[in-house]
Order: structure tokens, then C-alpha cells, then sequence
């Protein structure tokens, strides 16, 4: 996964969610590879926003990568480029993470 950028990583599991396929394994692999990363500044709002909100769907828990987001989202000092949905996709899938 290390060659795929910000934008496959989040097409990649967009993508399985909306085919229905259930791959626990590749979801797994998938989320440490982004805790794994020094920094998620590569990463769009639209991006980050995604990936959790497949997660939250598909109903895969991964505290390390909800955490990873969180502690990304609150060290920015401007939230300026999250839309409304990015944040309303945010919020939706941290509470549907918890459920």
C-alpha cells in the first residue's frame, strides 16, 4: 500500500464498501498502514471523511485509525477546508464508530 496515495487508499475502500464486499483482512492492513503514517497531512478533509465513514458502514472497528484522524483533525489550525459534509461525515461516523 505503500504506493498508493491518499486518494486510492480512500477510493479502495469506498469502493469494496459500495460493491458490498466484506474484506475484514484488506480493511485491517488498510487502517495500519494509515496509523502507520508519520503525518496525515496529504490527506483531503474529503479523504479522511470517507475512509471513516466506510468504516463506520461496514461496521469495521479500528480504534488506532479513529484516534489517528481524530488527533490529525484537532492539531490543525484551521479546519477551514472541511465542508459541512466533511465535518457532518465526521461526526456521523465517530458516533456510529462508538455504537
Amino acid at each position: 500500500m505503500g504506493k498508493f496515495n491518499s486518494q486510492a487508499l480512500a477510493n479502495t475502500v469506498w469502493a469494496f464498501e459500495k460493491a458490498g464486499a466484506s474484506h475484514p483482512i484488506l480493511f485491517e492492513k488498510l487502517g495500519n498502514h494509515i496509523v502507520a503514517l508519520k503525518k496525515l497531512d496529504n490527506f483531503k478533509p474529503h479523504e479522511l471523511s470517507s475512509i471513516l465513514i466506510v468504516y463506520a458502514k461496514a461496521e469495521v472497528s479500528h480504534p488506532s485509525l479513529f484516534e489517528k484522524v481524530a488527533d490529525h483533525i484537532v492539531a490543525l489550525d484551521d479546519l477551514g477546508a472541511f465542508n459541512g459534509q466533511d465535518i457532518g461525515n465526521t461526526a456521523w461516523a465517530y458516533s456510529k464508530a462508538e455504537e
